[in-house]
């Protein structure tokens, strides 16, 4: 039995009647009758691919999370609404500022090495002197881990942090074998501890893995894997539709009727904490002056945007977060349409059209493509000229970050850094946030979020997370669009697989299949 902390208590109750009471958690298919055949091997497609030589402080991790390879210490549950045990199986919190983890006993490496504290240390600290390290695992968030014992990881912090545990269930925070670091880049082929290990692959196209015979969790029911990184979202559904593919992930709207009555697939839907949103640059003109924002966003008609190209599988968003989570401000409406009202703010602006704005659409999101012709449309309706621009996301990354960019397309979702909205907040929003793609920067805002970070108290918090959200949407910091679901594709000799909101957990070493 795990010992916790009474504020860590608090948050798991909490996020339990929160996070569930809104649906974060995924169904699976009916496969009664089913026998599972352990021969067999399974191929999934995701929407993007690894990139960073596979350095665990970048989304390379999510693809080795969801692969069935990488392992954290803790584990967010979204069907129970909280953190639960994975390598390690207790923890406390011995001092305001330091967290102790016990580690799980006859885990080893796919290499064969121990899992120890020392390796587990070894293994959080490469993430925490990354270049750029992760948001949920930063210098600036944790001071020092160190192993106490030969079975516990101390983790320190520079001032209290009632997250530690939730920080420790981000993907990014993963475990490696020593061998991982050897080399220049890392590797985590046979290094991790997970129930599939990765064999082969073919750089942005596919990854190979093969089951761990030795895994500590018990008998892995797949002879292994492929997972593809297939970028186009009618590709995807295609493949799981023909047999091509076993698993689908983020199937795009305008798929959804045929795959809802193709024979032996199952259409799997949860909702998610992501808002598809229109990012603006706000560190360069016209962006930098809110009546401009402003003015964009009374131009768009979203409910509009949602019944058509999203048929009605999204809702119009209210600011950045869904008015059905517990942090979101009670202030929040979905903005209306009022054209009259975009063109005097355009006048307040002193905008003048000398040339076409650019939207980058992400093409791994297909109907971006739609929704960038449509906000082009609305904004062509108050005299803004937009040019639509399609690129890889990988591609569009480095300019975005840098601020060389007008508008991008994007899907963030609000607790994919870790379960709670802090680290979407301070990543995407603070001055120094490394996620920053609107390059905003208030101090009020700094403040709010600071001060939520060290709050212990639930409810407390969640107050702070709702007055830093309607600090961003009075600013017009970006244009919020819909809110969506998470929507995978499953064959029906497809067994025991739990859909995951959050795209971490795909393959487990429960996820079997059917004999043909």
């Amino acid at each position: 039995m795990r010992t916790l902390s009474r504020s860590t208590a608090a948050l798991g109750v909490a996020a339990l009647l929160s996070l569930t009471g809104c649906g974060l958690s995924g169904g699976q298919p009916d496969t009664s009758g089913k026998v599972a055949d352990t021969n067999q091997r399974i191929v999934v497609d995701n929407f993007r691919a690894p990139v960073a030589n596979w350095a665990l402080e970048s989304d390379a991790a999510y693809i080795l999370s969801l692969s069935g390879c990488l392992e954290t210490l803790t584990k967010y549950d979204s069907a129970q609404g909280k953190v639960v045990p994975f390598l390690a199986t207790e923890w406390k919190q011995v001092s305001p500022l330091e967290w102790d983890f016990t580690l799980r006993e006859g885990v080893k490496f796919q290499d064969g090495t121990d899992l120890t504290a020392e390796t587990v240390a070894a293994s959080l600290n490469a993430v925490l002197k990354a270049k750029v390290p992760a948001r949920a695992f930063s210098p600036g968030i944790v001071r020092a881990v160190q192993a106490t014992d030969a079975r516990t990881v101390r983790v320190t912090t520079p001032v209290e942090n009632p997250l530690v545990p939730f920080r420790l269930a981000s993907v990014n925070t993963g475990i490696l074998a020593p061998a991982a670091y050897a080399g220049a880049t890392v590797d985590p082929f046979g290094h991790c501890t997970g129930p599939f290990t990765p064999v082969s692959e073919k750089a942005k196209q596919s990854l190979t893995l093969d089951r761990n015979e030795n895994y500590w969790g018990g008998k892995v029911q797949l002879a292994g894997a492929e997972i593809r990184f297939i970028t186009n979202g009618a590709t995807r559904a295609a493949q799981v539709q023909t047999g091509e593919a076993d698993i689908s992930l983020s199937i795009p709207a305008s798929a959804l009727s045929t795959l809802e009555n193709a024979p032996d697939v199952s259409v799997l839907k949860a909702d998610s904490p992501r808002t598809a949103t229109l990012y603006m640059n706000n560190g360069r003109a016209p962006f930098n002056n809110v009546d401009f924002r402003k003015a964009l966003r009374s131009a768009l008609d979203l409910e509009a945007l949602a019944a058509s190209v999203y048929e009605g599988a999204a809702l119009p968003a209210a600011g950045p977060f869904a008015p059905s989570e517990p942090w979101a401000s009670s202030e929040a409406t979905t903005p209306r349409q009022n054209l009259d009202e975009a063109k005097k703010l355009l006048a307040d602006a002193g905008y003048t059209a000398d040339k076409p704005l650019e939207i980058i659409a992400i093409v791994e999101r297909t109907e971006f493509a739609d929704v960038a012709t449509v906000i082009q449309d609305n904004l062509k309706d108050i005299g803004v000229p937009v040019a639509i621009q399609a690129k890889e996301y990988a591609s569009a990354e480095p300019d975005v970050l840098a601020g060389n960019y007008d508008m991008i397309l994007s899907q963030r979702n609000r607790l994919i850094d870790i379960a709670d909205p802090i680290g979407f907040l301070t990543a995407d929003y603070t001055c120094k946030g490394t996620y920053n793609l609107s390059h905003f920067c208030n101090e009020e805002y700094d403040a709010l979020i600071t001060e939520a970070a060290r709050t212990s108290n639930t409810e407390e918090r969640y107050k702070l997370y709702g007055k830093a959200g309607q600090l961003l949407n009075d600013q017009a910091v970006n244009l919020w669009l819909v809110n969506e679901q998470a929507t995978d594709a499953v064959r029906s000799n497809v067994l025991s697989y739990v859909q995951d909101p959050l795209s971490r957990y795909v393959l487990t070493a429960q996820t079997a299949k059917a004999g043909s």
